[in-house]
């Protein structure tokens, strides 16, 4: 196997400090990463018959997601280069730290170092965002992504961290129009849209991959208590703590119980499981993993969780559940042992279905065919969240009751 495919040596020429490698989920952007470091800020040379040593290692800090540092998949990417955050193993004298985003407020006093930012999470003005800021201006740094941002205010950190702008404030003195008339920050609209698109273009290098996996997407109906629905929806009453309901977040999550706790559910899973025995299940809420729990135990099916209570490894053996709540685990860890993804629930983030479909979708993943089981049933709210999500968008509860005017009109809409 070549030590880089033809698509990470085509980016690797193009990248240079400040980038943004975008390349799809499963696109080899680890590797990528880190033999820009090897090559380009310490004087190492990849050949195909192996590796020559670095003549100037910097200190090397990774920032990830929390899973992804727990798994110690980022040491198993630095162990084909002969790098290890392990002092005793590492044969150079740099430093090796792999952390997650909640701590890079550690790191603000590094200078001279290079970064790899993992897992775009430099977005807002938050905590995050200034500390990634002040780092990117005291070392070098790449910064890796499979969604890149959704508007030009998610690029505003980034901007910032390469000097186009001083900060915050005058990128949105600039480029940003407010809306006066609604009590929250929104944006109305950019102006320079132009020069934006350019700075855009000047950080951003793609990663084109044609891949050898093909994905199969089965969207799969099942039933739903339409009379306990329909009494929720009509007199804002919820049935599990018999009392009134009071905000529209309340009503979408009970709505959504009725929906994703009905027996039929369950039932399909079990008959996706009869054909594909080795599956990750991802799942919104604990009610929905209380139900997955017991299924499992009842067929004597052997199962791990990753969710706000435990982050445990992926099952082995031939028959296996790996319960994953989207909220913890839809992005930063992969799995190449099984070819087979449901979804039991949808998520209302469409960024975060994408990065959860790219689980088992991996360059170095042994199936072409990848088969993927998406759970809805004909409800309103299902239906909702559906074409939001085909639109390749986020679903928003307060569009939802604005937007329609009644729970058939969804339904006539979806059943089309």
């Amino acid at each position: 196997m070549e030590f880089l495919y033809q698509h990470q040596k085509d980016a690797l020429r193009r990248m240079h400090n400040g980038c943004i490698l975008n390349g799809g989920v499963g696109t080899g952007k680890s590797r990528t990463a880190l033999a820009y470091y090897y090559t380009k800020e310490c004087d190492g040379v990849i050949k195909e018959d192996g590796l020559q040593k670095m003549h100037h290692p910097k200190d090397l800090y990774i920032i990830t997601t929390a899973k992804k540092r727990d798994d110690a998949e980022w040491e198993r990417e630095m162990s084909a280069f002969l790098i290890s955050t392990d002092p005793s193993i590492n044969p150079y004298e740099n430093r090796v730290v792999v952390d997650s985003w909640n701590n890079l407020h550690k790191y603000t006093g590094i200078t001279g170092a290079f970064f790899i930012f993992d897992e775009q999470r430099a977005v807002g003005s938050g905590q995050w965002a200034r500390a990634f800021i002040k780092v990117a201006h005291q070392n070098h740094w790449i910064l890796l992504t499979a969604t890149p941002g959704d508007t030009w205010m998610d690029y505003c950190p980034v901007f910032v961290a390469n000097g186009f702008y001083k900060n915050r404030s005058e990128f949105i003195h600039r480029h940003v129009v407010f809306n006066r008339y609604v009590k929250y920050p929104k944006v109305d609209k950019y102006l320079e849209v132009g020069r934006l698109v350019k700075l855009k273009e000047l950080i951003t290098v793609d990663m084109s991959y044609t891949k050898k996996t093909e994905q199969h997407h089965e969207y799969v109906l099942v039933p739903y208590d339409s009379s306990k629905y329909n009494f929720i929806f009509d007199n804002r009453w919820n049935t599990y703590t018999n009392e009134p309901i009071q905000q529209i977040s309340e009503l979408c999550s009970v709505l959504r119980k009725v929906t994703n706790s009905d027996p039929g559910r369950i039932s399909a899973l079990g008959k996706i499981i009869e054909e594909h025995p080795k599956v990750i299940v991802f799942y919104n809420y604990d009610y929905e993993l209380d139900i997955l729990r017991e299924f499992a135990k009842k067929n004597e099916i052997t199962f791990t969780e990753w969710n706000g209570h435990k982050h445990e490894e992926v099952p082995t053996g031939s028959s296996w559940m790996y319960l994953v709540q989207y909220s913890a685990g839809s992005e930063g860890w992969n799995c190449v042992t099984t070819n087979t993804i449901v979804f039991f629930s949808q998520s209302y983030s469409y960024k975060a279905t994408i990065q959860a479909a790219g689980r088992i979708d991996r360059l170095n993943t042994p199936y072409v065919d990848l088969y993927y089981y998406h759970l809805k049933s004909n409800s309103s709210i299902d239906a909702a969240i559906y074409r939001c999500l085909c639109k390749k968008k986020d679903f928003n509860e307060r569009k939802f009751f604005d937007g329609s005017a009644s729970k058939a009109s969804w339904q006539t809409s979806y059943a089309s």
